[in-house]
């Protein structure tokens, strides 16, 4: 297909025998082949920026990962064994297995432990009985009263702390009662006993 242009001073050259050759047709192909190379510099760069995205992220690294040859210890090593405390039906201190007992409490635990006897049932004296019991077995009674409720029907000795069980398990004993319970209903002594109907004087 020709295509005629406007005359211009390239037509007037008169030193060989092409006139105009500047108005040639072009090749066939040519455009392709420019699309060709822009797609392919597009491709690559288009790979560069993703690889450079992926380092700096951290989700592509050049060097291998080995796993830790150090393996964490086992749950049940690690844990240690809970004690089990008595429920309010006063059924005991233990729960469904052999428990270990706690440590007896020491004499210096029974001078400086704080506790509380407070009287749970409608027995008139009844925290005063115990909190002689407990005073003349070496025990620090900081006071006695009466609970809120008087309903009570096991006698259940409270303590704040896990370091207490032992101290808690030394004032049941004393008093011949078995359940202990771990609670921080009673803030303010270290070891609370509220007596119930169970606990005979």
């Amino acid at each position: 297909m020709s295509t005629r242009f406007p005359r211009d001073r390239f037509d007037d050259v008169a030193d060989g025998p092409r006139v105009g050759a500047h108005r040639g047709a072009r090749r066939r192909g040519r455009g392709w082949i420019a699309f060709a190379w822009a797609a392919l510099a597009t491709g690559v760069l288009v790979g560069i920026g993703v690889l450079v995205l992926a380092l700096l992220n951290g989700s592509y690294s050049f060097t291998s990962t080995t796993p830790s040859s150090s393996a964490s210890a086992p749950a049940s090593s690690s844990a240690s064994p809970s004690r089990s405390t008595g429920s309010g039906s006063g059924s005991g201190s233990t729960g469904g297995g052999a428990a270990q007992a706690p440590a007896a409490a020491t004499p210096a635990q029974q001078g400086t432990t704080t506790v509380v006897v407070l009287n749970g049932t409608t027995r008139a004296g009844l925290a005063a009985k115990a909190s002689g019991a407990l005073t003349t077995a070496g025990w620090k009674v900081a006071s006695t009263g009466d609970a809120g409720t008087t309903g009570a029907t096991a006698t259940i000795v409270y303590y704040q702390q896990a370091s207490q069980a032992a101290v808690a398990q030394g004032i049941a004993k004393q008093l011949g009662v078995a359940t202990v319970r771990q609670s921080a209903a009673f803030p303010n002594a270290a070891v609370s006993v509220v007596l119930g109907a169970d606990y005979a004087g």
